[in-house]
């Protein structure tokens, strides 16, 4: 096959994304029960944040004019947090700790470790200038300023952000809801006994912590039966409950591969076979205007294209906005010896050879074997055309960064 019968990696994905329809329900959630979730509308801060000037330090708050030619101040006061902080008598100090509110007429807190205490007061034993040590009202987030988008991923940051300026509550999209469909009569889920020819279900597995990680509902996980009428009777109900259907195998050439065939029927594959190693049999088109992403059937094809095409996908249909996956230029720790006409995603992981950084490769790089994505943090591209040798720079995406 002919590279130019392929899609290349960044076409299949501009193809995808500009058929993208957003969800467009929303909920509206505990802020406890947001991480993950995606925001439905933008949240401006409704005052400043800190709401007034406070003490970052334990300290004696003063007023460093106070202290020209004079390094003694006797203590008037005591302010702890969550306390009205009053006034600042001329000439003294008050006691005050982290997070106070300054007391009025005070310009400057010093830290408790830069004084000595007596019984009549304190002595300050290092320069002191307007402004040290204190937070200002508003410094974080002014009153009225975006605090948060629409289509930000909640993050645990995130919650801490949105309770900070008072979010009790928080409108976000209703999730994505995803029907996972695995293809072949050979498949038997784990638990049960393997007969003759049989293997287990492991695609399933690996789809559902996927789409749990990519913040989506699963509403429908089945095995498709190898014959064409289940099969095209399976997509068209799932077509009705979800809102996005993956499937796994059944998008080959071969005989058996209903669901690429079921595609070509109903005129809604737009697209397939990718540039890709590895995951060529990357198919996508719609059953019902239902959209239906079907990757390859072996195990390593399906996390590598799922990551690669399947994610950015599903980040346009959550409302998210567009977001690039950079990676990052690594010495490589190994070597290839054939280039291909398809851009290949090597399962690696970053580590230290002799003291320097580096990514080494898994050895078995067949699509068949998932274990060498347990051994892997990521994957390192080997562009079009092109062979690697042990010290060349390759772009290494981590699993993290592609899932996020």
């Amino acid at each position: 096959m002919a590279a130019s019968d392929l899609t290349s990696v960044d076409d299949a994905i501009r193809h995808l994304v500009s058929r993208a329809r957003p969800v467009s329900d929303t909920e509206t959630v505990a802020l406890t029960q947001s991480l993950d979730r995606i925001l439905a509308t933008d949240y401006q801060v409704p005052a400043d944040v800190p709401p007034a000037d406070n003490s970052a330090v334990d300290g004696y708050a003063v007023r460093a004019g106070d202290l020209s030619g004079n390094t003694r101040l006797p203590v008037s006061g005591r302010v702890a947090a969550g306390h009205a902080p009053g006034s600042l008598e001329a000439g003294t100090a008050v006691r005050i700790f982290t997070g106070s509110e300054i007391p009025a007429g005070a310009d400057s807190v010093i830290m408790q470790e830069r004084v000595t205490v007596s019984d009549d007061g304190i002595s300050v034993d290092a320069p002191v200038s307007e402004g040290q040590n204190i937070r200002r009202q508003g410094q974080d987030l002014a009153r009225g300023e975006l605090a948060l988008a629409k289509g930000t991923r909640i993050r645990p940051q995130e919650m801490g952000l949105l309770g900070s300026i008072g979010i009790g509550k928080v409108e976000v999209f209703a999730r994505l809801k995803v029907a996972i469909l695995n293809t072949g009569d050979e498949l038997v889920d784990p638990g049960q006994p393997l007969g003759p020819g049989q293997i287990y279900n492991s695609n399933r597995y690996t789809m559902l912590g996927l789409l749990a990680k990519a913040g989506c509902d699963v509403v429908l996980c089945e095995t498709l039966a190898d014959t064409r009428e289940d099969t095209r009777k399976t997509l068209k109900r799932a077509a009705a409950e979800a809102d996005l259907i993956i499937t796994s195998g059944g998008v080959s050439v071969g005989e058996e591969d209903h669901v690429r065939a079921v595609l070509e029927e109903s005129v809604g594959l737009s697209l397939w076979k990718m540039a890709i190693k590895p995951g060529k049999p990357v198919a996508f088109g719609t059953i019902d205007d239902t959209p239906l992403l079907g990757l390859p059937g072996n195990p390593a094809s399906v996390l590598v294209s799922f990551l690669v095409v399947g994610m950015p996908f599903i980040r346009a249909c959550q409302g998210r906005p567009p977001f690039m996956v950079y990676g990052e230029r690594v010495p490589a720790g190994f070597s290839t010896e054939k280039s291909s006409f398809r851009r290949e995603y090597v399962r690696a992981r970053k580590s230290l050879n002799n003291g320097t950084l580096a990514i080494n490769a898994y050895p078995n790089q067949s699509s068949g074997v998932l274990s060498s994505t347990c051994w892997a943090n990521g994957l390192a591209v080997i562009p079009e055309n092109q062979t690697v040798e042990q010290g060349d720079t390759v772009t290494y995406y981590s699993f993290a960064e592609l899932l996020e």
